[in-house]
């Protein structure tokens, strides 16, 4: 018997190094060039060349995979480190600071992620069996796993439609499907179900968070928010706390420094012009937070990022 489950380890090993060699030959057709692309609706693939500073995002619930090289993110003060043999799930849109750390141009960081959807998640899981779901229970927006062979088959088999954009019309919802299982299956499937438990707390949490994100520039009134949402203040805090790693405090200054630097990139609006949009009433405190957040004051730091020496 021990023999037996030996070499199946062994061909087990063998059909994941493979998938991820051909995982690396596929991405890098399809991203010849540094940068991100969208080639199919929900489906993202990355390709870095050397290793970057701190990049800012705010990413909707996903299903993060590495081909190549290593990547780290840091939430709410907590680091996530993972590579190829590990994948990331994010259930809820938090702002993040990622950094790429492993990557060359001879052997570029490569990845994919893939749009989680709840009515995707939903649908799967009336038609599997809950019973044979996890029981873990954490409620984490964001965690790693190892990564097994059979949800790296899923992975790739997506990415092979990119060869048959007519085929993948058809194809790409039941792999979506076949992947969101596997999630299931495994050992963050509670996790993904609190992406559309709706006698949990994250369903709660993510209205939340879509307020708070719409009301980017106002003031937080925690009690409201929590009156309209049907909680305590207490009981708002902690969870949301439990869920994203940060206060709804701390999620809004991000979430506010972020929106700072698109209105100033994309706009081209000047540091006391943003702060005042979006409601400070200090321009030097809105200055120091900044920094605290991209490591540089307003002026500098959109300096740097159109020059591109920063993503």
């Amino acid at each position: 018997m021990g023999a037996i489950n030996s070499q199946q380890a062994e061909r087990g090993a063998r059909r994941m190094q493979a998938n991820r060699e051909e995982l690396v030959e596929r991405i890098l057709l399809a991203v010849p060039e540094d940068g991100i692309i969208q080639p199919l609706a929900g489906l993202y693939l990355a390709r870095v060349s050397q290793p970057r500073g701190w990049v800012h995002s705010v990413d909707r619930p996903s299903l993060c995979v590495i081909a190549q090289g290593s990547k780290e993110i840091l939430l709410g003060g907590k680091s996530y480190s993972y590579d190829p043999d590990h994948y990331l799930i994010a259930t809820v849109e938090l702002p993040r600071a990622s950094h790429v750390l492993e990557a060359s141009r001879e052997r570029p960081y490569l990845s994919f992620r893939l749009e989680l959807s709840p009515a995707l998640v939903s649908s799967v899981m009336m038609e599997a069996a809950q019973g044979s779901f996890s029981d873990h229970s954490d409620a984490r927006a964001l965690d790693i796993s190892p990564l097994d062979v059979d949800l790296q088959d899923a992975v790739l088999r997506l990415v092979r439609l990119l060869d048959s954009p007519v085929n993948a019309q058809v194809l790409m919802p039941l792999i979506s499907r076949e992947i969101v299982y596997w999630l299931l299956m495994g050992a963050q499937g509670a996790r993904l179900r609190h992406l559309t438990n709706m006698g949990g707390y994250t369903p709660i949490i993510a209205r939340a968070i879509e307020r708070l994100s719409e009301d980017v520039g106002q003031p937080l009134r925690i009690e409201d928010l929590a009156r309209e949402l049907g909680m305590s203040v207490s009981g708002l805090q902690h969870r949301f706390k439990a869920i994203t790693a940060m206060s709804p405090m701390q999620f809004q200054k991000q979430l506010r420094l972020q929106e700072a630097r698109r209105l100033m990139l994309s706009e081209d609006l000047d540091a006391a012009s943003t702060a005042y949009r979006l409601g400070y009433h200090d321009a030097a405190h809105f200055n120091r937070e900044y920094k605290s957040l991209f490591g540089d004051p307003p002026i500098h730091d959109i300096q740097r990022l159109r020059l591109g020496l920063v993503e």
